[in-house]
């Protein structure tokens, strides 16, 4: 790891900690070590816990590289989606923990964890790509359609509707508000609920259960990498 991802090991439990000082965007660099980040969980068979730094989990993806070009755009797209794939089909037990902010493809980040908890407080959750310019990508759509709540699917996906914590729980991007002061007794708690599982059952339930979506979102990356299907209607 470098300045951009932590890795922390607590006996069975690895906090994995997203800090660049600023928006904890998601540039090449930072999906990177995550990815390494998340082999060396994978690796120690650990509980992992997905954090970002105080006020901040992650602003979405870096803008400076997405407006580099459109090859550019499509190769981040790409980066962050197979991300998002691969802490959906995690073997073990991926934890949300948000500090504050979370937009775009920060909030496809928790809308792939398998238990996500946000601090209380004057935050901003959602997916803003319609708000700022951008058609949403595939992948984005069949996420947001596989884990949103029915209801808010429209107002989150094409409305661009921003939620406060209390907003986001009831959209779906979140289970469970906790007081900032007992972020980190949540986080041991989480963990240690999710350590009671028997772990090679958890794995295969978690991936019958979602072999279908796993379909959709391969075919919709395969998709958001071809120019004539990015722009057909």
């Amino acid at each position: 790891m470098t300045n951009l991802v932590t890795y922390t090991l607590d006996g069975n439990v690895a906090t994995i900690a997203m800090d660049d000082g600023k928006a904890n965007v998601l540039s090449t660099a930072m999906i990177g070590e995550l990815n390494e980040a998340f082999d060396k969980a994978e690796k120690d068979e650990a509980i992992v816990i997905l954090t970002g730094r105080d006020g901040m989990f992650s602003g979405g993806f870096n803008l400076k590289e997405m407006q580099a070009g459109p090859k550019e755009a499509m190769t981040l797209t790409s980066l962050g989606s197979k991300l998002a794939r691969r802490i959906l089909e995690f073997p073990r037990p991926v934890i949300a923990l948000s500090t504050g902010h979370t937009i775009a493809m920060g909030a496809f980040l928790l809308l792939a964890c398998d238990y996500r908890m946000i601090a209380d407080g004057e935050f901003k959750i959602g997916l803003n790509e319609t708000l700022i310019g951008m058609t949403m990508h595939n992948f984005g759509i069949e996420l947001g359609r596989y884990r949103l709540a029915k209801n808010y699917f429209n107002r989150c996906v094409i409305n661009a509707e921003i939620f406060n914590p209390k907003g986001a729980l009831h959209a779906g991007f979140i289970d469970r508000i906790v007081a900032t002061d007992q972020m980190p007794m949540a986080a041991n708690l989480a963990g240690q609920m999710f350590g009671q599982l028997n772990m090679t059952a958890f794995a295969n339930t978690k991936k019958r259960s979602r072999k279908e979506i796993f379909a959709i979102l391969d075919q919709a990356i395969k998709d958001d990498l071809d120019p004539e299907k990015i722009h057909a209607v």
